[in-house]
């Protein structure tokens, strides 16, 4: 049996906290490593691999395209070599993740499939909190969280979870009454439901309609959006969310406003500090949120 030669791992540490973090420096200050000897270590890598992983442009280090299809391949498998370490550790000590979900998405996107993350992993528990201000409590309270964004903060780890359109909709019989073809004079008579985290997305759904000085008779505003949801069943008024949150939803009771396509300012984000994707829990969530489309 042929035995092969595995790449220094130290090397390969490195490499890997590098890309994770996005930052040589970073990389550096996680492993307690000064600069010097982190880029011995990706160089003992490069010249296992030969191959050039990085370009280097003063404190910055870039992927190569060599670089990346090496992280490609090789960062799935040191997440099966992990997960296959743990599984031979004794130990029922619990994974705690504190997470911060807004309470729609918990609801429609994240609680039907936890199940599935809990059937993969049986260790990690999750305590859920649906406060304000989620992005400024990360690192904080929080060790992650899933945020509703136009663009999250420059300094955190983020990715977007999806795109969307706004809608506008309410109960039946209110859309009966507007009529299916849009009026300013009609709609200027409505009250309007918004989300406070989604503020300019009216503004948004107005231009699109043609109807940017569009004066509604009241504006209501939430900071929940299961409340908009049946404010909106109820007739209390129009609202103003994301398809993604109407076709969830599944409420018979409510029916969309105008066929017209308005491209949200607003996604979906999952965030963390950069850094504390080396902490189990935050990871495997993160790959899990990711892998499972959520």
């Amino acid at each position: 049996m042929v035995t092969r030669r595995l790449p220094p791992l130290r090397a390969l540490e490195a490499f890997v906290r590098i890309v994770r973090l996005g930052s040589a420096k970073a990389a550096a200050n996680e492993l307690g490593l000064s600069p010097s000897a982190l880029s011995r270590r990706v160089g003992a890598l490069e010249e296992f691999t030969a191959k050039r992983l990085f370009t280097r442009q003063h404190q910055a280090m870039k992927l190569t395209e060599d670089g990346q299809a090496f992280y490609d391949a090789v960062a799935p498998k040191l997440e099966e070599l992990a997960l296959a370490v743990e599984s031979q550790v004794e130990s029922s000590a619990v994974l705690r993740l504190h997470l911060g979900v807004p309470s729609l998405f918990g609801e429609q996107r994240l609680f039907p499939r936890l199940l599935e993350l809990r059937a993969l992993h049986p260790r990690l528990h999750i305590d859920i909190d649906t406060g304000r201000n989620l992005s400024e409590r990360v690192g904080d309270t929080l060790d992650a969280a899933i945020i509703l964004s136009k663009d999250p903060e420059p300094s955190l780890h983020a990715v977007r979870l999806d795109r969307n359109r706004v809608f506008a909709f309410t109960s039946k019989q209110l859309a009966a009454e507007i009529g299916a073809n849009p009026d300013e004079a009609v709609l200027a008579k409505q009250t309007f439901l918004i989300h406070d985290n989604l503020p300019d997305s009216f503004d948004a759904w107005k231009l699109a309609m043609g109807m940017a000085q569009l004066q509604p008779a009241a504006i209501d505003h939430f900071d929940s959006g299961q409340l908009i949801l049946e404010a909106a069943a109820q007739g209390l008024g129009i609202a103003i969310m994301h398809d993604d949150h109407y076709s969830r939803a599944q409420d018979e009771r409510l029916a969309r406003l105008f066929d017209v396509e308005v491209e949200s300012p607003y996604s979906y984000w999952f965030i963390c500090r950069p850094r504390d994707l080396e902490s189990r829990p935050v990871r495997i969530f993160h790959d899990w949120v990711l892998k499972a489309g959520l």
